[in-house]
């Protein structure tokens, strides 16, 4: 398979975990059968190697997060690099270019692209491979997967398909309607749209062209801050006349918020913390070195890092971003491809900075002419 990972955005709704830097797909917060813990990134992607070991992933995604994608994964992942943000259209299309160009993937092989942050299980990945197969059969030109709705949701757009069968071509798509048009729609079959498509790579570079002026991979990066910002389903999902939908009845989650990530979690307390035997779905994130103990709560996510203390109650933290966005601070922690740093106490005139570096890594160090700098080696 050759897959292309969309990574972007900033992540807030999951203050203080996230940040600017540190999107959600980052945070190392999924226990493995060895005890350790890994990210939506690492997850996705060595679920994908584990189906296809040789298939060929890309990761999509801005500058702002190359290191730590190379210190998730290694340096010898394949990325597109957005040059500035532009939503998922001008993403998908330098992903595609840099296939063609730099990965020499053919023309006439398929690509499936795919966001890097839904909660999926082993089913998931067969069916992406299914999404290949079909994609191969040259019945449509774009072959969709589309979710098996679980309940009426406002946060989704809906996919219509002419039929109930495995495989239909699409009637029509509906945008993130109100509950009860949701229900409706649920009622007349349709499916939720998460974002995971596959198609000849030919057919993208075409569209490309249609819509870009450039000539190949090079130039469209040298172009890329000109481009409009345009989703991937207004310029091509929506205008196509060929599509076909597969149905997909597995686990599917968007963990974007605090309420449906502690639903994934496999222990209520991640970090140094404590419950008392009154608590009711209560979860604890603590990326701190103090305890948190918990007494007689219900429905409350508990979160710490050094960017801030959330206590919410769970449904409440879905509408965290607004206020997230008004706040005005330090970054405190970021992963870089060579280890990661954190910032451990910041006065008026002076930044302590814990450094961690990874062996066999080095970074650069840069001279200062206004600042004077102290390291202590250990």
């Amino acid at each position: 398979m050759n897959i292309i990972l969309l990574s972007g955005g900033s992540g807030k709704r999951l203050w203080p975990l996230s940040n600017d830097i540190r999107s959600k797909q980052f945070i190392k917060i999924f226990k493995q059968s060895n005890g350790t813990y890994e990210s939506m990134l690492q997850r996705m992607y060595h679920n994908i190697k584990e189906i296809d070991k040789k298939g060929s992933i890309t990761i999509a995604t801005s500058k702002s997060q190359v290191s730590a994608i190379f210190n998730q994964l290694g340096e010898n992942v394949g990325i597109s690099v957005e040059p500035c943000r532009r939503d998922t259209f001008p993403a998908i299309a330098l992903a595609s270019e840099y296939l063609k160009d730099v990965r020499g993937i053919g023309l006439n092989e398929v690509v499936i692209v795919c966001p890097v942050d839904p909660y999926v299980k082993r089913e998931y990945f067969e069916a992406l491979q299914n999404l290949a197969v079909q994609a191969e059969k040259n019945e449509a030109n774009l072959v969709l997967m589309g979710i098996e709705p679980t309940y009426p949701s406002e946060k989704y757009g809906y996919i219509i398909p002419k039929s109930n069968t495995a495989t239909a071509m699409v009637s029509t798509f509906k945008e993130k309607p109100t509950v009860d048009l949701a229900q409706q729609y649920i009622e007349e079959g349709a499916l939720w749209n998460g974002g995971v498509f596959a198609f000849k790579l030919s057919y993208l570079i075409d569209k490309a062209h249609e819509l870009i002026d450039y000539i190949d991979y090079e130039d469209m990066l040298k172009r890329y801050e000109s481009l409009p910002k345009i989703s991937f389903d207004y310029a091509v999902v929506e205008k196509e006349k060929k599509i076909q939908v597969q149905r997909f009845q597995g686990e599917w989650k968007d963990l974007g918020t605090w309420n449906t990530l502690t639903e994934a979690m496999e222990d209520a307390v991640f970090g140094n913390g404590i419950l008392n035997d009154k608590c009711k779905n209560v979860h604890i994130v603590n990326e701190m070195d103090v305890p948190i103990l918990a007494m007689g709560l219900h429905d409350v996510v508990i979160s710490a890092s050094p960017e801030g203390i959330l206590v919410s109650d769970k449904e409440q933290s879905s509408y965290i971003k607004p206020i997230v966005d008004g706040f005005e601070q330090q970054i405190m922690f970021a992963e870089k491809s060579w280890g990661s740093f954190r910032v451990i106490d910041v006065e008026k005139e002076s930044l302590t900075i814990k450094v961690t570096l990874n062996p066999k890594h080095s970074m650069n160090y840069h001279s200062h002419k206004n600042r004077d700098e102290a390291w202590i080696v250990i």
